[in-house]
């Protein structure tokens, strides 16, 4: 369990790496980070990174997944487990169905893509409450449920500026995509749930290596 721990937490670094690469190096820094979302890179000639980044995302947060469940974190039909699911599968599916050009009409695949964008950023921080809640109270794992509950919530507050902008489009007739830094709003959301899945990968490892000691001192008594 420890190696998929580390393995989720080494894959996650490799994705934000490559996220960030894509901020700075040419062609894709030439995308707003502050009005354009993250999966504008899939648009560009540098599409092919983005989509390698987020399938080690992917990848990372099954990984991480795995560990938690044979840490014992949640069981496999828990809704921590499912978020995490929903998470990694909506970041496979904003892979196959990119971001589409709205101005060109409408598209059924831009349709899937925005409903899994919807999955990815809500089933994570819906996730980590629960999971943090269930263990808030543990002597032992106090801090980690700490953390993971706080990253919950940021998640989720980063989110309301979108819900406020689909909100308030009929009273300002404003598109809700431009009332607001939805770029800026989208990488503040990323960085908390990116970080979710460090804490609870983290956290797995920690829980494993307690679990292996306790079996360890269980075969020598």
């Amino acid at each position: 369990m420890r190696l998929l721990a580390v393995a989720g937490m080494g894959a996650v670094g490799v994705a934000v790496l490559l996220l960030g690469a894509l901020h700075v190096v040419p062609p894709s820094s030439a995308v707003s980070p502050y009005r354009r979302t993250i999966s504008e890179y899939a648009l560009t000639d540098a599409g092919p990174v983005f989509n390698v980044a987020v399938l080690i995302l992917a990848a990372g947060s099954v990984a991480t997944l795995l560990a938690a469940l044979g840490a014992g974190l949640f069981p496999p039909l828990s809704g921590g487990a499912v978020s995490l699911v929903l998470w990694s599968a909506a970041l496979a599916v904003v892979v196959y169905f990119p971001k589409h050009n709205w101005a060109v009409g409408p598209s059924a695949g831009g349709t899937i893509h925005r409903i899994a964008s919807v999955v990815a950023f809500l089933s994570l921080p819906i996730g980590a409450l629960l999971i943090g809640r269930a263990w808030r109270r543990h002597k032992r794992w106090r801090a980690h449920a700490t953390w993971t509950l706080g990253l919950g919530v940021w998640s989720l507050l980063s989110f309301l500026p979108i819900v406020g902008a689909i909100v308030a489009q009929p009273w300002t007739d404003v598109a809700w995509w431009r009332a607001i830094p939805l770029g800026a709003v989208e990488r503040v959301l990323t960085i908390s749930e990116v970080g979710i899945v460090v804490v609870l990968a983290a956290w797995a490892f920690a829980a494993a290596r307690v679990r292996n000691g306790a079996a360890r001192e269980a075969l020598v008594s």
